[in-house]
């Protein structure tokens, strides 16, 4: 693997994790260093770091609070 790919995995710990859950990703990238992005992608969606993943995560804590709040005027009027 080229030098500076190597370090610019080893800088971050998310792309080194997922290059030890992955291998065939090193293999790949030692083959064919411009795939760097193509991983760096799938690893967003295995992650669920992409922006529709964290709209929805957001999403669902909004629900949650407004169910706790709903819950909590239930039990205040009883």
């Amino acid at each position: 693997m080229r030098k500076d790919l190597y370090l610019y995995i080893q800088q971050n710990p998310l792309l080194k994790q997922y290059i030890r859950e992955k291998p065939y990703w090193y293999r790949t990238l030692t083959r064919h260093p411009e795939f760097l992005e193509k991983m760096e992608i799938s690893m967003a969606n295995d992650y669920y770091l992409t922006l529709p993943h964290k709209i929805e995560k957001f999403s669902n804590s909004i629900q949650m609070m407004s169910m706790m709040l709903a819950m909590l005027q239930a039990f205040r009027e009883n």
